[in-house]
């Protein structure tokens, strides 16, 4: 008597399932990441770019500080709640580990962020720090978890494009203190929103070709 009993999918082939399954949940949902790292970019690009051109270590500053404060408030406000409207939306249709997957690497950005914020408020409150010393903590701190996180979610689904995103995120943390005072807002606007949009780009050319994100061609 043969065994009508379908064979166990390989890790591979799991992943790979899991994969296709959250892609087409999204294309249904009309959810998409290339949208979510292109609000992110347009962020980082117009946001930081003004804070630089800002920035009272110019001769001649090309618009008050205040008003490129406001702008990148506004747009880091929007972006977090397009965000949580993104992250919502997707999970909505998922059940079991994936879902609690989702929630979770969600979770982790809210708690790295709220314990940056601590810690980088404390150090400022017992180091009596120059201006751009504290500028260019926020900036490297918050540059090393974002990539860190993003490196975490490559691992996660699988997916090496992320992954190598949360690479160039690291990268640019180290840059952004290396090059001091105002150039670390140009190393966020130019190489940090860059990248944003260089990802949401590959990641919509993906979506096109109806490749499932974090599986590979065989």
């Amino acid at each position: 008597m043969e065994d009508d009993e379908t064979p166990p999918l390989s890790a591979e082939e799991s992943l790979n399932l899991i994969a296709r399954q959250n892609e087409r949940m999204r294309r249904e949902m009309g959810a998409s990441p290339a949208r979510l790292l292109g609000v992110w970019a347009f962020a980082w690009l117009i946001g930081w770019g003004l804070v630089y051109l800002a920035d009272s270590s110019h001769a001649k500053p090309l618009l008050p500080g205040w008003v490129a404060s406001v702008v990148v408030a506004v747009l880091f406000v929007a972006s977090i709640v397009y965000s949580i409207f993104y992250g919502t939306r997707v999970n909505r249709g998922i059940r079991g580990p994936s879902q609690l997957v989702g929630a979770m690497y969600g979770w982790s950005w809210m708690l790295s962020f709220a314990a940056l914020t601590l810690v980088n408020l404390r150090v400022m409150a017992v180091g009596q720090l120059a201006p751009a010393t504290i500028s260019l903590l926020w900036s490297g701190t918050s540059l090393l978890v974002t990539g860190a996180l993003y490196l975490a979610g490559g691992m996660l689904w699988q997916d090496k494009l992320q992954y190598g995103f949360g690479v160039w995120i690291i990268v640019c943390s180290g840059a952004s203190v290396l090059v001091g005072v105002p150039g670390n807002f140009l190393v966020l606007s130019l190489a940090g929103g860059g990248g944003f949009l260089v990802a949401a780009l590959v990641y919509y050319v993906r979506e096109r070709r109806g490749r499932p994100i974090g599986t590979r061609r065989r």
